[in-house]
């Protein structure tokens, strides 16, 4: 971070002042703060998920400050409230399970936030994502997904069961009751109404993912994943039909280059390509592209900035550390001990996966440009904040899991074992009910029998060994 504050600050000016440390070196500081803060409350939490999220933020920050100086100083003010956030978090919710308990307080708070935008929010950019307080604005969706990736934890956690069960099949394939598709379309009816009234289709894709994503998890039905796509596509659809700003989003990614459009509706996307186009390989050099002749730059394209300065490079090293994020989180899921906890660790990596992925998608013109801000890197309070109460949230299942497996090993069993059918299995029940451990179920389901069939053999050769001694 500090190198790439100097070469900002050579190409502007030509030479280094000593007052241009100062926000690199707070920055610095923060993270400092937040690595202490986990060595002695959170000793066995997952060692890199700090340091990659540090490493997008301090990447973030350098573009910001070469984009507009003054906003580098509001994203430092934001990056100390976050910490604050994420040190709150550890402190006062590593007992994790408490929230379920509140599953549904939860879920009605993520309901009215969402709400008090398509009533009360500000319209920015043509998408109604935003509620002003005074001088400053707030994004409420930011917070809306991580109160509903919780209250879906702790709801599947509970009904996973049922939902996992098959009766009907419709085409060939097993579905479950239709009762049981109530809560898919409640979600797709809230995604429907997201597009309508915020005009935002990269909000209403994210919600609609996480919710098919942790579906998907938590009963390991495809039918739900493709229901779900099917209400999605439909739902566009009828959207593009009915209304002109979705219209317009599809339109200008299917021809961002048409005379008409390229200097209104599709400037800002052909802006973006031009930018990654003249980036090249390794890019143009800190300081030396033309980056801010993209509109929110600093926010929603701060992705092409990075590639027209940093090139192929420097845009697939963010690539990489976002996909080193994500895997990280899967492997917090995968060592939780109950259900709730992989649902809640999967869900939350599910929003930094898809949220990258659309925006990312959206500015190189792989999926319709979307209004979503790219997590840790993008200009934003409220995006920040999310993000560190998320990264505090994965922190915090990692070390319960590595504790857990701690106690194991110090009481000399190698893995927590559960019982399946009458055998003990170091494998999680929520995983011997997955469609791909069919085999595994058979082996138990043999392996009781045999065991059965053992012990008759054993009392028929004591009462043998009786007779011939008679």
């Amino acid at each position: 971070m500090f190198v790439g504050f100097v070469s900002v600050e050579l190409a502007a000016n030509g030479k280094v002042l000593p007052s241009l440390f100062i926000y690199p070196g707070a920055v610095a500081g923060i993270f400092l703060a937040l690595h202490i803060t986990l060595r002695i409350f959170l000793p066995r939490a997952d060692p890199l998920l700090l340091p990659v999220s540090a490493g997008l933020t301090f990447v973030g920050m350098v573009m910001i400050y070469r984009l507009d100086p003054g906003l580098a100083m509001e994203q430092s003010i934001w990056i100390a409230v976050a910490a604050v956030s994420f040190i709150l978090v550890v402190l006062f919710l590593r007992n994790y399970e408490l929230l379920a308990q509140y599953k549904y307080t939860l879920a009605v708070a993520a309901l009215l936030l969402l709400a008090s935008t398509m009533v009360l929010g500000t319209e920015v950019n043509g998408a109604r994502l935003w509620l002003r307080i005074g001088p400053l604005n707030f994004q409420p969706s930011e917070i809306a997904k991580i109160l509903l990736v919780i209250f879906l934890a702790a709801f599947f956690a509970e009904k996973h069961e049922l939902l996992s069960v098959s009766t009907h099949r419709v085409l060939g394939v097993k579905v479950p009751e239709l009762k049981y598709f109530g809560p898919l379309l409640l979600m797709w009816g809230v995604s429907v109404l997201m597009m309508i009234f915020q005009k935002d289709l990269g909000s209403s894709l994210l919600f609609f993912g996480i919710f098919i994503c942790m579906l998907y998890a938590a009963t390991s039905r495809k039918s739900y994943v493709f229901v779900g796509l099917a209400l999605f596509l439909l739902g566009a659809y009828l959207c593009y039909l009915s209304f002109g700003h979705v219209e317009t989003r599809v339109m200008t990614w299917l021809h961002p280059f048409n005379p008409a459009t390229i200097e209104n509706e599709s400037y800002q996307i052909t802006q973006s390509l031009f930018a990654l186009s003249s980036g090249g390989i390794s890019g143009c050099g800190l300081g030396l592209g033309q980056p801010n002749s993209i509109p929110s730059v600093t926010t929603d394209f701060i992705f092409s900035a990075v590639g027209e300065e940093l090139g192929l490079l420097g845009a697939v090293s963010v690539v990489v550390m976002y996909v080193l994020f994500v895997a990280r989180g899967v492997k917090v899921a995968l060592t939780q001990r109950d259900d709730f906890g992989k649902l809640l660790a999967f869900g939350l990596v599910s929003i930094i996966a898809l949220q990258s992925f659309i925006i990312m998608g959206g500015v190189t013109r792989l999926i319709p440009l979307t209004g979503i801000t790219l997590p840790f890197m993008s200009y934003g309070g409220s995006s920040l904040l999310a993000n560190f109460i998320l990264l505090a949230l994965l922190l915090v299942l990692s070390d319960r899991a590595a504790g857990t497996d701690a106690v194991g090993i110090k009481e000399g069993s190698s893995a927590p074992s559960h019982k399946y059918n009458g055998i003990r299995t170091p494998l999680h029940p929520l995983l011997l009910r997955s469609a791909p451990c069919a085999v595994l179920r058979e082996y138990a389901s043999v392996a009781r029998l045999a065991g059965a069939a053992h012990r008759r053999s054993q009392c028929f050769t004591v009462l043998m060994r009786r007779d011939t001694m008679r």
